[in-house]
């Protein structure tokens, strides 16, 4: 019989996320800090909503693009936050989390044989959607030097006559990276110079520490050459909703809708209504558990320095990405021995590209308790291979 498998499923690796996800669920008196997946329930008013459309019948199908509510409520915030102007009609679709739209909008703008500049260490799904929608993935590696931060000159090093979309994932997972107003100006104009769309996954805007977020769509003659995704799974602790959502221009947006037609059909009607409450209502939630995250963001900084580890200050998201190369252990059997002998479950760096090398991932989407309890374990771990050296 013919091999029924595609070669690029088969040579695709699994998320190296899940890997340590699935051991710890198994261990007892394990603690993870490696999912990022707020902690926080999803505030009651927003699943009131979501009860309460399900109490009302609304059931059915919304049109293809999204609960027309939903979409105009999209535009009302990404105006208020980021003064950007987009036709709800036209310029903006409701996706399966911010996930659907990476794959989507990926597969509505690249041929075969294109190139998409992908910076890691980054998000686990870039690679794999570039690849099945038969594109090239370019890796730009970026430095703990720089703070993680792309630089123009690291842009322009890999660009061709075949580079036609950058993925632009800040604030950054894993390393808690953000770009500021001057690095977002450097990197539109090679984007202008060079003519490079840009698919700017902007998941954790609502968790920046240091100013206000800024999207790149924001600068001048970027908005029409930028496909912005954002959803609700991080901001409002709305993972399991599954709904995100894309802001473009009209020509990008009316084939990106055309996939999901064929591929979703629409995202669940129940998630919608309840985030239309989100965006209405939900700014003093995201305020508060912003500040949470802050409070422990700085906790795990402090604490990891203290403890000898070299770890740069992360200032979005919530992950901190310390090195640990001064042990002479690989990221995978670092995280592997730490599991292991102290019961405490991180992501190593290469989860998220070869260049991660050398790093970890650590969440701190977990109550403070958790992370004191968790970090004095690695405080443990880490005097014990001291004590060795």
């Amino acid at each position: 019989m013919r091999d029924p498998l595609s070669n690029i499923a088969k040579e695709m690796k699994p998320s190296g996320i899940r890997k340590f996800f699935d051991i710890v669920s198994e261990m007892k008196d394990a603690i993870s800090l490696g999912v990022g997946e707020p902690d926080f329930d999803t505030p009651w008013h927003i699943r009131e909503e979501g009860i309460y459309s399900l109490e009302r019948g609304r059931t059915f199908y919304t049109s293809n693009a999204g609960l027309k509510e939903l979409k105009i409520e999209v535009c009302k915030y990404l105006k208020r936050k980021l003064n950007l102007g987009y036709n709800y009609n036209t310029d903006v679709m409701i996706t399966v989390g911010g996930s659907e739209a990476i794959d989507i909008a990926m597969r509505a703008m690249l041929d075969p044989g294109d190139e998409v500049l992908i910076p890691q260490p980054s998000y686990v799904s870039y690679v794999p959607c570039a690849e099945l929608a038969h594109a090239v993935p370019v890796i730009i590696e970026l430095k703990e030097e720089n703070q993680f931060r792309l630089t123009k000159e690291e842009l322009l090093e890999k660009i061709t006559d075949k580079t036609k979309l950058l993925i632009l994932p800040f604030p950054n997972n894993p390393t808690g990276a953000i770009l500021e107003q001057e690095d977002l100006e450097d990197i539109a104009r090679v984007c202008i110079e060079h003519d490079i769309f840009v698919l700017s996954d902007e998941i954790y805007s609502e968790l920046t520490y240091k100013g206000e977020h800024i999207s790149i769509a924001c600068i001048p003659g970027m908005k029409e050459r930028t496909v912005l995704i954002n959803g609700f799974s991080k901001a409002y602790a709305m993972t399991g909703w599954r709904l995100g959502y894309a802001a473009a221009p009209a020509i990008i947006m009316e084939q990106m809708i055309k996939i999901h037609q064929f591929a979703i059909m629409c995202a669940p009607t129940t998630s919608q209504y309840a985030a239309v409450e989100a965006l209405k209502n939900g700014d003093k939630d995201v305020k508060k558990m912003r500040e949470s995250y802050n409070q422990r963001r700085r906790y795990v900084v402090h604490e990891l320095r203290d403890m000898g580890m070299d770890c740069f200050e992360p200032f979005g998201a919530f992950y901190v990405f310390p090195s640990i190369k001064k042990f002479g252990m690989t990221s995978e059997e670092f995280a592997n021995r730490l599991l292991e002998e102290e019961k405490v479950a991180v992501v190593p760096g290469t989860a998220f590209g070869d260049c991660g090398e050398g790093f970890l991932r650590i969440s701190y989407a977990y109550s403070l308790e958790d992370l004191k309890i968790a970090l004095g374990r690695v405080r443990k771990f880490v005097g014990k291979l001291e004590e060795k050296a």
